[in-house]
């Protein structure tokens, strides 16, 4: 904790302390505060923000903590914790957004549909909450990708050794194969596609304008 940076691990500490008080409280929190969707009577416009600080279990939040704590001190390190601080929530608010955009469409398709099962299908859809960081994570493994592309990462389970780059590509396909082909296993894979697709805009934004390497005071 000593050797991270200041918004590692601030960020770092809310999350632990927003999943142990998930716990406290019960399951009124995520009424409130994870994230559903548009048009779900459940749906509050800080949820975009809320959800990303919480989590439905303990392996969701410790791979994420993980991951944040692996990638993002050189993030921040290099661009400064303002500069990290908005690509970090860019990523997070942009995989929040794309994942809206997918549920809103799986909904008016199946009400499209007029079928009794559809409208159930629907009505569980708007009465799903999404919790996680991970859209942010997502964005943070890929600007580490991009900026340290031929830096070689080694999974802990399988120990596979690659260059960032082929994680990055790996990762986003994998994302893309099983978000298109719907596999129902509670996993927002558009909201990490998503997370990936927004951390990409802003890195060629900066590139472009020539602030990629650049603190912000």
């Amino acid at each position: 904790m000593r050797n991270l940076p200041p918004a590692v691990k601030n960020l770092l500490i809310i999350n632990i302390i927003v999943f142990a008080g998930t716990y406290l409280v019960g399951d009124k929190v995520y009424e409130w505060f994870a994230l559903f969707p548009i048009g779900s009577k459940f749906f509050h416009w800080w949820q975009f923000v809320t959800h990303m600080f919480m989590h439905g279990n303990f392996a969701h939040i410790f791979f994420n903590m993980w991951s944040l704590v692996v990638f993002g001190p050189v993030l921040e390190r290099m661009w400064g914790s303002k500069k990290f601080l908005l690509f970090y929530f860019v990523c997070g608010l942009g995989a929040a957004a794309c994942h809206e955009l997918v549920l809103h469409l799986q909904v008016q398709n199946l009400l499209a549909e007029g079928t009794s099962a559809a409208q159930l299908q629907a009505g569980r859809i708007l009465a799903t909450p999404t919790v996680g960081a991970s859209g942010a994570i997502y964005g943070l493994l890929l600007g580490f990708g991009m900026l340290y592309p031929n830096y070689t990462l080694t999974l802990i389970f399988p120990p596979v050794s690659l260059k960032a780059k082929w994680f990055v590509i790996i990762f986003a396909a994998i994302e893309l194969v099983t978000g298109v082909v719907g596999t129902q296993d509670g996993v927002a894979h558009f909201a990490h596609l998503g997370g990936m697709l927004f951390g990409l805009i802003l890195i060629l934004f900066w590139k472009k304008k020539g602030q990629m390497y650049s603190e912000w005071q």
